[in-house]
C-alpha cells in the first residue's frame, strides 16, 4: 500500500493516463479503476464502489458541458435512461452493502461486466463519420426502462454509472452515437450522484468502510477530468481502431482475472474447513467447530473482531501479527489464517495439559 502522501498523487496521475487512453476507445475510465483501487491504492473492499462513483461525479461534468454547448443534451433518451438507472443504482448500492459485501461476489460481477465490454471493444470498430446511417431498431420504452434499471443495479454494485453498458446496446440498435453519448453520460452523472449519496447514508449505521474515500475519489476524478478532455482533443490524431483493440484486450484480461479470483475464493470458502487439519484430539475438534462458525459468518465488523480477538488472546507476545491481520479486514483468507493460528495454539495447549 502507498504512503499517505503519495496515494492522491498516484491516483491523480493514473486516472489521467487511464482516461486519456479510454476516452478515444469510447468508454469511461471508471470501468478500469476498481482493480487499480484494490491492487495499488489499497482502497477497502466496500469503499471501492462509492469511490469509483465519486470519480464519475467529478470527471463527467466537463464533457456534459461540452455537449450542452453543442446543443446535445440527450433529450428524451436521457430522461428514460435516468428514470431507470436512478432507482437501479440505489437498489444496487443497498445490495452491495447488505447482501454482497464479500470479495468473491464482487469479483463475479466485475467479470460479468468487463468481459462483454472488452469483447465489444475488441471486435467492433466505430463507424466512419461519412458512413450511411443504419436503420435503427426501436427499443420499446418499457424494455429500455427495464434495461436501465438492471444496468443501474449492476452499476451500484460495481461502481459505474452504467453508460459504458448502455451505450454499446443503444449504438448496436442503430441509434446515432451523437444522440447516445450525451444521454448515456447524463445518466452516468445523475446515477453516480445518487449512488454516492446512498453509500454515504448507509455508512451512518453500517460498520466498516462503506463511505467513499473522498480524497482518493476526488484525485481520481480530477485526473479523469483532465485525461478525458485531453483524450477528446487528440482523438482525431490517434489510431482509434488500434486503441479500441488494445483496451478491449486489457478489459477482457482484467475481467478474466476477476473471475479467476472469484473461483479461487469460492473454492476456499466452500472447502470443509473443519476437516483440513484432522485428525485432531477432541478439544481440537471443539475449537475447530467454534472457529468454523466464525469463518462461515458474513464478513461483518463484529465477526472479524471476534476472530481477531480469538487470535490475539491465544497468541500472547505476537501482537504485530494480529495487527497485520486487522489491517486486512476485507481479506477473508487473512482472518481465516488468524483463526487457525488461534485454534492451533489452543490445540497445542490442550495436548500439553492432557
Amino acid at each position: 500500500m502507498l504512503g499517505t502522501g503519495w496515494t492522491a498523487v498516484v491516483a491523480l496521475a493514473a486516472s489521467y493516463v487511464i482516461a486519456l487512453v479510454a476516452t478515444p476507445a469510447g468508454i469511461s475510465g471508471a470501468v478500469l479503476l476498481p482493480p487499480f483501487q484494490a491492487g495499488v491504492l489499497g482502497t477497502p473492499g466496500l469503499a471501492i464502489t462509492p469511490t469509483n462513483l465519486v470519480y464519475n461525479v467529478v470527471a463527467t461534468p466537463g464533457a456534459l458541458y461540452r455537449y450542452w454547448r453543442q446543443g446535445q443534451a440527450g433529450g428524451r433518451l436521457a430522461l428514460v435512461l435516468i428514470a431507470g438507472t436512478l432507482p437501479g443504482v440505489i437498489a444496487g448500492s443497498v445490495i452491495r452493502v447488505e447482501l454482497l459485501p464479500g470479495e468473491d461476489v464482487f469479483a463475479v460481477v466485475a467479470g460479468v461486466v468487463l468481459i462483454p465490454l472488452g469483447c465489444w471493444l475488441a471486435l467492433t470498430r466505430p463507424s466512419a463519420a461519412d458512413a450511411p446511417a443504419r436503420p435503427a431498431r426501436v427499443i420499446p420504452g418499457p424494455a429500455l426502462a427495464a434495461l436501465a434499471v438492471a444496468v443501474g443495479c449492476v452499476g451500484g454494485i460495481y461502481g459505474i454509472g452504467g453508460g459504458a453498458i448502455l451505450a454499446p446496446v443503444l449504438i448496436g440498435s442503430g441509434q446515432r452515437a451523437t444522440v447516445v453519448a450525451p444521454a448515456a453520460l447524463a445518466s452516468t452523472f445523475v446515477t453516480s450522484v445518487a449512488g454516492v449519496t446512498t453509500f454515504t447514508l448507509l455508512s451512518l449505521y453500517h460498520p466498516g468502510a462503506v463511505a467513499p474515500d473522498w480524497s482518493i475519489g476526488l484525485a481520481l476524478g480530477a485526473g479523469g477530468l483532465a485525461g478525458g478532455y485531453t483524450g477528446a482533443l487528440i482523438q482525431s490524431r490517434m489510431p482509434d481502431v488500434l486503441i479500441r483493440r488494445l483496451v478491449g484486450i486489457l478489459v477482457i484480461a482484467i475481467g478474466a482475472g476477476y473471475l479467476w479470483t472469484a473461483a479461487f475464493l469460492c473454492g476456499y470458502r466452500l472447502a470443509p474447513l473443519r476437516q483440513r487439519r484432522d485428525p485432531l484430539p477432541a478439544p481440537g475438534r471443539v475449537i475447530a467447530g467454534q472457529v468454523g462458525e466464525l469463518i462461515d459468518q458474513p464478513r461483518r465488523g463484529q465477526h472479524l473482531e471476534q476472530a481477531l480477538h480469538l487470535a490475539g488472546g491465544e497468541l500472547p507476545g505476537r501482537d504485530h501479527q494480529v495487527e497485520m491481520l486487522g489491517g486486512q479486514r476485507d481479506k477473508g483468507q487473512a482472518v481465516g489464517a488468524g483463526c487457525w493460528l488461534a485454534r492451533d495454539a489452543r490445540v497445542g495447549q490442550a495436548r500439553r495439559d492432557g
